[in-house]
């Protein structure tokens, strides 16, 4: 340990102390390689601290006005990259009163601590960072849902197999299928929105736990940063990091969302589905094979989401068994809630792009549609309308479907006269719904896929993309 670290500076402590922590204890709690991400934050609840003290006469005019033109001076570097952190810096608010102290001297920077706490600090801060973060999320999701509508309503018309357990189930349109992941993500949308409601909260003169003596007024400094109420509780107001939680669960949910959608464009890109491909800017080549061409943005998206789910795993865990009020644990909670928001800002744009770009072939979607007895269902269903119960139905059709196997073939290799033969209500007639593009448009119910209620839900949807992409 350094000289300087034995004589504290750096740190926000150490008066009662005779000698600075051992070199490997300094170094498990050292956290300004990461939470220096936070710095706007910091000098945003600087400035309105400086107010604050102003206010109550801690600091005169004059004073003040200097510290706010020295914390201009500092948000400078920091834009720049060229804040000097040093090796005894603890942490980025050490660092900055540290700066602070150097640039004014020992009588007046020193004067900013005055009132708060590292505690409702950092609490102030990650609130303040997380806002920010909500806010470039929601719109990056709309940016994904605009992309998703764009291919809807080029396709608009296009027949697609549906599945059920990777087995094709019912035909659809192809605008369907993609519009379902537009709510999906719309969903995701609201989440962040109610955890930035819910972490909407100033925290600043709560100091370590109590509050403090001095008459500092918590409503000011959630109206000079902008936040919508300031919190019920004090002690509550410093350990509290369900705001957090709350924002990993929402970013979890995301990025498990966003790995569903990138396996489909891995599914569709193979030559065994053949659906789609991608263009030459989210693929990549083999360093041995020369014919290959991978998904391999779509791929990176769908492993990214382990990372985003362990990042709240490992919050939760932090959180599980901790007291009331501050506990030191309580460092670990930047280092997930930063990692989630680079992963998914990293994520989002790339799978738009890809999302974007895709080509489909018509021809294979739609022979694919009409395959795997994709049509069963619906005679099932004809058998209903004429009285029979779903039950018979559905073993009446179940033979039907073994009779045209045998044969190697679908449900269209059999003769109308013989699907008429299968039950007494049954008539030539039936063979006739034996249509792919006549089955998408018997499925009339508000959300289902015939076309004209598909050309509905795309107007809604794109309404809801824009509202996240512009909110």
């Amino acid at each position: 340990m350094s000289d300087d670290a034995d004589s504290g500076a750096g740190r926000l402590w150490g008066g009662r102390f005779e000698q600075g922590p051992a070199e490997a204890a300094w170094q498990l709690g050292v956290s300004t390689e990461f939470d220096r991400d936070l710095w706007r934050a910091d000098l945003a609840g600087s400035r309105a601290h400086t107010q604050e003290l102003l206010r109550i006469g801690v600091l005169d005019h004059d004073e003040a006005e200097s510290m706010l033109e020295a914390i201009d001076r500092c948000a400078a570097l920091f834009a720049e990259g060229r804040f000097p952190f040093e090796p005894t810096d603890e942490d980025l608010h050490g660092a900055i009163e540290r700066w602070l102290v150097d640039e004014l001297g020992d009588e007046l920077g020193g004067k900013l601590r005055a009132g708060r706490s590292r505690n409702d600090q950092i609490a102030s801060d990650l609130r303040l960072y997380l806002r920010e973060a909500c806010d470039r999320l929601r719109q990056q999701i709309g940016e994904l849902q605009q992309a998703l509508c764009a291919q809807a309503a080029t396709h608009l018309d296009w027949i697609a197999p549906g599945y059920t357990h990777l087995q094709r189930g019912q035909p659809v349109l192809l605008s369907h299928h993609l519009l379902a992941y537009v709510w999906m993500f719309d969903r995701d949308a609201g989440r962040v929105v109610d955890a930035r409601n819910r972490m909407d909260a100033s925290v600043l003169g709560a100091g370590a736990l109590a509050g403090t003596t001095l008459d500092l007024d918590p409503a000011n400094y959630a109206r000079d940063l902008g936040f919508g109420r300031v919190a019920e509780n004090s002690m509550d107001a410093v350990s509290s990091r369900d705001f957090a939680v709350e924002f990993l669960a929402a970013g979890a949910i995301l990025a498990v969302h966003l790995s569903r959608l990138a396996e489909e464009i891995v599914l569709w890109s193979s030559a065994e589905f053949g659906f789609a491909s991608l263009a030459d800017a989210y693929s990549t080549g083999s360093s041995i094979m020369p014919q290959k061409r991978n998904p391999d943005v779509a791929e990176l998206v769908r492993g990214k989401a382990g990372r985003v789910v362990g990042d709240l795993v490992a919050l939760l865990t932090v959180l599980k068994g901790l007291p009331l009020t501050y506990d030191r644990d309580l460092q670990e909670d930047k280092e997930p809630v930063f990692d989630t928001v680079r992963t998914l800002e990293l994520v989002l744009p790339a799978i738009s792009g890809a999302v974007g770009s895709l080509t489909f072939d018509r021809e294979r979607l739609e022979a694919a549609a009409g395959g795997g007895f994709s049509l069963a269902t619906d005679l099932a269903e004809e058998l209903v309308r004429r009285g029979v119960p779903f039950r018979e139905a559905h073993e009446v059709v179940g033979r039907l479907v073994r009779q045209a196997e045998e044969r190697g073939g679908d449900l269209d290799v059999l003769d109308p006269s013989e699907i008429a033969a299968a039950h007494r209500a049954l008539d030539r007639s039936a063979a006739d719904l034996l249509d792919v593009r006549d089955a998408v448009e018997r499925r009339r119910a508000s959300f289902a896929t015939a076309s004209d209620r598909v050309r509905e839900q795309l107007r809604r949807a794109q309404e809801a993309a824009a509202a996240n992409a512009g909110h």
